[in-house]
């Protein structure tokens, strides 16, 4: 697996819910986040995967939820990609609060699609390879 990859985020007043706390499909957008940040720190946009002819694509996700957010708290989240072979990785996030305690870690399941066949690419590493200016930032 690879180092953590980490970026900040200021929880926002507008993505919390009636209890105050950050609204639960706000988490996936915090991963989200930090997935394309890492890949653009790497090297590859999204044009450049269009061009390749794949995009990434979400086959599952679970988030384990273990502390509550409120507004104008800072955390930072990190993406660490778990590469195993075959067409699927995995992806481990954690979303951390300032003071170190951990408000939730999310575990995905990720390919890259073929855009022309619409299938997954056999080795999709090899292609976040090619693609990458820095392909270390995913442990490879």
């Amino acid at each position: 697996m690879s180092e953590p990859f980490a970026v900040p985020v200021t929880v926002r007043g507008y993505e919390t819910d009636v209890q105050g706390h950050l609204n639960q499909a706000v988490y996936i957008n915090y991963a989200e986040h930090a997935r394309w940040s890492m890949l653009q720190s790497a090297g590859i946009s999204q044009a450049g995967l269009i061009s390749r002819g794949v995009g990434p694509v979400a086959l599952e996700t679970t988030i384990r939820y273990q502390r509550e957010l409120l507004a104008g708290e800072e955390v930072e989240v990190t993406c660490a990609f778990d590469w195993g072979g075959g067409k699927t990785f995995r992806i481990e996030q954690t979303i951390r609060k300032k003071d170190g305690t951990v408000a939730a870690e999310i575990t995905a399941v990720g390919g890259l699609l073929d855009l022309r066949e619409r299938r997954l690419v056999t080795e999709p590493q090899k292609i976040f390879e090619e693609l990458a200016s820095d392909p270390s930032l995913f442990g490879i």
